[in-house]
C-alpha cells in the first residue's frame, strides 16, 4: 500500500463491514464472532446503515456503527470504540435495548421481537482484572438460567488480544483471523501477506484498505477522521489529567481540613484541661486550713 491504513479508524471500519459491496465480509465476520451462539449461521443480510463516505468528510462525529438484519429477522449491531470512557457500559446496554425495542411498530406485539446481537470491538480494556479478551453477555439469572434467548452483547477487547497469546500463536479460528487483522492490519504489505491472510475474505478486506490508501479522495477522508480521533484522544487524555488533578486537589483540601479540625480539637482539649486545672486549684484554695 502507498499509505498504511489502520482498519480500526471508524470510516475504514464501516467501509469494511458496512458497505453494500462488502456484505459477504459482514456475514463472515458475524458468523466468526457469534459462532455457536446462533442456532443457524447468518446466510444473508440487509445492511440498515450503509457506509457513506460523505458522513466522514468533515471532522464531525458520525454514526459509525453497522446495523443489519438477516433472513431470519435477527438484528445485528457492530461498532468499534477506541476510547473506553466511564459511561461506555451504560451506552453499550442502552444501544442494545434501543435496537431491540425499535423492532416493534405501532400495533405489533412482543411475540414479533427477534433476537438482537451487539458486537463491540474496543481499543482499550473495559473489564479490568479479567484476562479474557472475549466476553459474551446474555440475559441470565444468578444461577445461569436464560430468561429469554433473544441475543446479547459481545465485547472484544483488542488490546488484550494483541498482548495475549492469541496474537502470537498461529491463527486457529476465523475470529482470531479477524482480530489479528484489526490489530495488525496497518502494518501489512499487500505484496507479501502472511499465511493467515491468505483467505478470500482477508484478501477482500485488504482490498478495502488499499482503496483508502491509493485513492486520493478516500485517503483524504481517512486522514480527516484520523486527525479528528487524535484530537478526541488528546482532549480525553487532558480531561483525564484535569480530573486526576481535581481529585488530588480535593483530597489535599480534605486532608488539610481534617488536619485543621484535629488541631482545633486539640486546642479545645488543651483549653478544657487548663480550665479544669484552674477549677481544681480554686477548689483546693477554698479548703479550710489552705
Amino acid at each position: 500500500m502507498r499509505h498504511p491504513i489502520d482498519p480500526k479508524i471508524d470510516c475504514v471500519f464501516k467501509a469494511l463491514l458496512g458497505a453494500e459491496a462488502n456484505r459477504r465480509l459482514l456475514i463472515h465476520f458475524l458468523n466468526a464472532v457469534l459462532g455457536t451462539d446462533l442456532p443457524a449461521p447468518v446466510a444473508e443480510v440487509a445492511i440498515l446503515s450503509p457506509y457513506n463516505e460523505r458522513e466522514f468528510q468533515d471532522d464531525k462525529l458520525s454514526i459509525v456503527d453497522v446495523k443489519a438484519r438477516d433472513d431470519h429477522g435477527r438484528v445485528f449491531q457492530v461498532e468499534i470504540q477506541l476510547l473506553v470512557l466511564p459511561e461506555l457500559p451504560a451506552r453499550i446496554l442502552y444501544g442494545w435495548a434501543d435496537l431491540y425495542s425499535a423492532q416493534l411498530q405501532s400495533g405489533q406485539d412482543y411475540g414479533e421481537l427477534k433476537p438482537t446481537y451487539s458486537i463491540w470491538l474496543l481499543g482499550e480494556t473495559l473489564r479490568r482484572g479479567l484476562p479474557d479478551y472475549l466476553h459474551r453477555l446474555r440475559m441470565r439469572d444468578d444461577r445461569g438460567r436464560v430468561l429469554i434467548d433473544h441475543g446479547g452483547i459481545c465485547l472484544l477487547e483488542l488490546d488484550k488480544f494483541a498482548a495475549g497469546p492469541g496474537a502470537a500463536r498461529e491463527v486457529e479460528t476465523e475470529l482470531e483471523r479477524w482480530l489479528k487483522f484489526f490489530t495488525e492490519g496497518e502494518g501489512l504489505d499487500e505484496q507479501a501477506l502472511p499465511d493467515w491472510m491468505q483467505t478470500e475474505e482477508m484478501r477482500e478486506a485488504m482490498s478495502t484498505l488499499m482503496t483508502f490508501s491509493e485513492k486520493e479522495r478516500e485517503y483524504h477522508v481517512y486522514q480527516a477522521r484520523q486527525n479528528y480521533l487524535r484530537r478526541q484522544r488528546s482532549i480525553q487524555r487532558r480531561l483525564g489529567e484535569l480530573d486526576a488533578l481535581q481529585a488530588a486537589t480535593e483530597q489535599a483540601r480534605a486532608a488539610a481540613e481534617h488536619e485543621r479540625a484535629e488541631k482545633d480539637a486539640a486546642l479545645e482539649r488543651e483549653a478544657a484541661a487548663l480550665a479544669e486545672i484552674e477549677r481544681l486549684r480554686r477548689l483546693l484554695g477554698d479548703q479550710p486550713g489552705a
